[in-house]
């Protein structure tokens, strides 16, 4: 087994030191009642009008994989920190409460929860760090994927950006991120295979640089590729824009398009395309990559470049701006009390939540409302079952369907809220009045003493 690969058989011990020294404090008193925990973030991350909800409903079935073979609990017994009562119950762990989640592809905003477990306390409580890690990686780069491709409208953007990616794992899931949020292909062929996004590349410098002539390069890899992408930044952009031209021209090479890497974007796009129609290859297209994000993508379209798609990699593959989201997965009821945090600038809301969406008599949505699980109002219900007494309740997470719902959702919010720039006002979200009064009981409980 490499060790780079996380094993099923491994889930339960990836999790921080603190979750399991809590585990073993719940069984040793005895306290098996059901919690509640709320996952969100009180801020976004900066510059985002909309954060893309992504990962939470596979977090869901992951929570069911969670196990606690031999072989592992061997390895903790070697910790010298846990019972052996307490490994001897863990043997037999396995989730039995539900998941509300959010679909994957929702836009969500500060407070409102992502996702919520209600299981024995324990159950719960273990899932904290498996399920930040899977939404907070997913949510980072989803988020930032879709302000590219908002940004580059309807030119298709091309993930190039695996190999600065923080981890295999990372360079694998994010795929998954973004085709929901709407990259149109990746380089990265495992993500393709698995997650059904189109695999797409074009060549290194390396393979020009290999042979002796330029001009060679593009006939061998344009005979053995139909169709292909040629790069023609590595010496002298202009004369391998010419050296594509006569290749096509007089002797019928089928190239698709040209990647230009380097140097003056906008300049040089412009001087292909002129170059390329005046020879009467209006057809062969301009893809442009080389430390792209949506900034510059938006500034090389108002400029009016003609470029037909964008490669992004870094910027968008470490999501540089904005690389976190405090994601919070808090206990707001115990025992069926609520329970909440009143920490300066992290003020929790107790008790089990909906999410509700309102829209207005066009269709387009116009704020949400964050209420107690058992209110009820006459707008979209944003938080589904996803798994009920350790089942799942329906299909697992299509991807498809989650692009189609992200990109539905943005063309129903106020249109400020797809532009790059932040906001002035943001989308209104606010609590109910009656989990604002059991948030004022719950303190006043305290201050007396205690709640349950």
């Amino acid at each position: 087994m490499s060790d780079l690969t996380l094993t099923d058989d491994e889930l339960g011990l990836f999790t921080d030191l603190y979750e399991l020294t809590m585990l073993q404090a719940y069984w040793a008193e005895g306290m098996h009642a059901d919690g509640v925990f709320s996952l969100f973030f009180r801020k976004p991350p900066a510059n985002r009008n909309i954060v893309l909800a992504c990962g939470q409903e596979h977090a869901a079935y992951m929570a069911r994989e969670v196990r606690f073979p031999k072989a592992q609990l061997d390895r903790l017994a070697g910790m010298g920190m846990f019972q052996d009562g307490f490994l001897h119950w863990l043997e037999d762990f396995r989730f039995s409460g539900e998941i509300l989640a959010m679909p994957e592809g929702t836009p969500v905003f500060p407070h409102e929860p992502l996702l919520e477990v209600r299981a024995p306390v324990a159950e719960a409580q273990l899932l904290e760090t498996l399920i930040m890690n899977l939404v907070t990686t997913e949510t980072v780069l989803a988020s930032k994927a879709l302000r590219v491709a908002l940004a580059a409208g309807d030119r298709p953007v091309l993930d190039f950006g695996m190999r600065r990616m923080h981890g295999t794992d990372a360079a694998l899931r994010g795929v998954r991120a973004y085709r929901v949020a709407g990259i149109r292909a990746t380089s990265n062929v495992l993500g393709s295979l698995r997650y059904g996004l189109p695999a797409s590349g074009t060549m290194a410098h390396s393979f020009i640089q290999a042979h002796p002539d330029e001009t060679d390069a593009f006939r061998i890899y344009g005979r053995l590729y139909p169709g292909t992408t040629l790069l023609v930044d590595t010496y002298d952009t202009m004369a391998a824009v010419d050296k594509v031209i006569t290749l096509v021209r007089d002797e019928g090479l089928d190239i698709n398009a040209i990647r230009l890497d380097s140097g003056d974007l906008l300049q040089l796009s412009r001087e292909a395309r002129r170059r390329m129609d005046a020879a009467g290859l209006s057809h062969i297209k301009i893809v442009v990559s080389g430390g792209l994000d949506e900034w510059k993508i938006q500034e090389l379209l108002t400029a009016g470049a003609p470029v037909d798609s964008f490669g992004v990699g870094t910027d968008m593959g470490a999501a540089v701006d904005a690389p976190s989201l405090d994601l919070a997965y808090k206990l707001t009821e115990y025992g069926g009390e609520p329970r909440l945090k009143n920490a300066p600038g992290k003020k929790l809301h107790p008790g089990p939540k909906q999410v509700w969406r309102f829209a207005d008599a066009d269709g387009h949505y116009s704020h949400d409302e964050i209420t107690g699980r058992d209110e009820h109002r006459d707008g979209e219900p944003l938080l589904q079952p996803v798994i009920r007494a350790g089942e799942p309740v329906g299909e697992p997470p299509d991807i498809a369907a989650a692009h189609d719902r992200a990109w539905a959702a943005l063309g129903r919010m106020p249109e400020g809220m797809r532009r790059l720039e932040p906001m002035d006002t943001p989308y209104p979200v606010h609590f109910s009045e009656a989990l604002e009064r059991l948030r004022v009981e719950t303190i006043e409980a305290l201050n007396r003493g205690g709640v349950g």
